[in-house]
This record gives C-alpha cells, sequence and structure tokens, in this order.
C-alpha cells in the first residue's frame, strides 16, 4: 500500500518559514491519516478521503482555501478516477459546497459523470450536499487587494491499495481572479489520470498542463513500457518546450512513486507505512 498527496506549489502565496513548516506538518498529517483509512478501504475510496482532508485545510487552493475569481465568486472543480474501471467523474466550477472531491465522487454512480457549474451545484443539492460557503478572511482581503496567487495551487492523491489496484482524485479552487467560466485542469484527463498500470495527480497552471496533456502523457507511457522517472522525464522536457508550469505526483502498478516539477517548488508527502517523503 502507498500513498502521494500534493498541495500545490509553496510558491503560490506567503513564502515564510512558518507557512512552510505548517505545509510540511500538515502534508504529514493528512498523509499518515490517508494511509491508516487505505488500510480498511480501496485506492478509490481513500483518494477522496485525503483530498476532501486537503480541500479543509486553509492552507491549500482547494475548498477552504478557495481563490475567488474576477466577479468576486469562488468557482471549485475537483475530479476522481478509479484505475481499475478506468472511470472518471468530476465537477467543473461548483460553488457553495464544503467538498468538491464527494460531489465527484458521488457522480461515479451517474451515467452522465461530468457536470459544471449549476447542473453540479443543482446535483449535489438533490443529493444531500448541504450549501456551505468556503470563502475564508484571507482571500477575500486579497480579492479585495488585488493580489494573484499566480494560480499554481491544486491538491491531490494517488493511492495503491492492498489489491494493487490505483486511483487518482485532484481538487482546486482555481487561480484567482481568473474570468468566470474558465476551466482547469483539475477535472480533465490533463490533470488527472489513472489506469491499472499508473495514476497521476497534477498542479501548476492549468492551461499548461492541458496544452502538454501532462497525466494522459505520464500515464500511457508507463502503460507501454517506459518506466516512471522515463515517463515524467519526456513528458517534462515536453513541457519546458512551452515553460510550462506544472507539478505532478505518481504511483505505477509495482509501488514507485515518483514526483517532479518545472519550477520550484510543489509541495508533497509520500508514506508507505514505514517511511515518509516530504518537500523541503
Amino acid at each position: 500500500m502507498k500513498i502521494i498527496i500534493h498541495g500545490g506549489f509553496f510558491s503560490e502565496s506567503d513564502q515564510s518559514h512558518e507557512v512552510k513548516v505548517a505545509k510540511q506538518n500538515s502534508l504529514k498529517n493528512i498523509a499518515e491519516k490517508a494511509y491508516e483509512y487505505l488500510e480498511n478501504h480501496s485506492a478509490f475510496e481513500t483518494v477522496a478521503y485525503a483530498v476532501s482532508l486537503l480541500e479543509d485545510d486553509e492552507l491549500y487552493n482547494a475548498g477552504m482555501g478557495s481563490q475567488i475569481q474576477s466577479d468576486g465568486i469562488i468557482r471549485m472543480s475537483a475530479a476522481i478516477m478509479d484505475g481499475a474501471t478506468q472511470k472518471m467523474s468530476g465537477v467543473i466550477n461548483i460553488q457553495d459546497v464544503k467538498n468538491p472531491i464527494f460531489v465527484a465522487k458521488d457522480l461515479m454512480k451517474e451515467d452522465d459523470r461530468v457536470l459544471g457549474g449549476s447542473g453540479a451545484k443543482r446535483y449535489a443539492s438533490e443529493h444531500g450536499f448541504e450549501n456551505f460557503s468556503t470563502e475564508i478572511p484571507q482571500r477575500r482581503k486579497e480579492y479585495e487587494a488585488k493580489l494573484n496567487s499566480g494560480g499554481k495551487g491544486t491538491v491531490g492523491c494517488v493511492a495503491l491499495d492492498k489489491d494493487g489496484k490505483l486511483a487518482v482524485a485532484t481538487s482546486t479552487g482555481g487561480k484567482g481572479f481568473e474570468i468566470p467560466g474558465r476551466i482547469s485542469d483539475s477535472a480533465t484527463v490533463a490533470g488527472n489520470y489513472a489506469n491499472e498500470f499508473c495514476a497521476v495527480s497534477c498542479t501548476g497552471v492549468g492551461e499548461d498542463i492541458v496544452s502538454n496533456a501532462t497525466s494522459t502523457k505520464i500515464v500511457t507511457r508507463v502503460t507501454d513500457g517506459m518506466n516512471l522517472q522515463q515517463a515524467f522525464d519526456k513528458t517534462f522536457a515536453e513541457l519546458k518546450t512551452i515553460d510550462g508550469f506544472a507539478g505532478a505526483i505518481a504511483i505505477d502498478k509495482d509501488g514507485n512513486f515518483y514526483h517532479q516539477d518545472s519550477y520550484p517548488t510543489m509541495v508533497f508527502a509520500s508514506y508507505d507505512g514505514e517511511n515518509f517523503e516530504i518537500f523541503n
């Protein structure tokens, strides 16, 4: 069993020592909780649980830490993919829910599995998700002061369970001050992809990740015989040609971890039940 999570880029906001330590401690705690959950749950269930913990932490740009768009409204996106079934579900630009990842997970049972905007919110309301504002005072202050974070914040989780099955989940609060209706990579196969061989979650500038089809390329290359390092190196070399800003985390079917970013520093943590690796 393996778990790896990310919380976007450290450079997205305050780069103080206090924030760095807070994120290190938070990621270690969430990775440990997620691993304990994984012991009695599937990879699919676990990635949703782990991402919900990241959404609940104001340190990250997802859920409770989501950015405010140019019209003063928070819109969030999230997706989940089961490597065993090759099915993905997600929500795009959903408003006023606490955990977009749980709405995305709930959609997996539907024929129409990716919903956007008012349709996503209507589905959430009809299926027991309470109305909830994820705006925090810090984000309102940033919005009013026209401070742009650079749009490099997303959270994600990849898990390998005891049955050897992989899953991935990704959630974002947007890049901040974007045009309403803008679609990020998080609820697309460019930013969130898994099959039986590999699972990948991305963070960074959504437009760059979509242009490079980052997650899909890495998974496809591993499926076709490359190891994780080779797949990452080739994909990130292609990302470099467009000066793309991205980071990614992955686990393959053999339990190998990998992570890489095109610019410093993606915040992440991995745990295998014995050893932690945490960004520095």
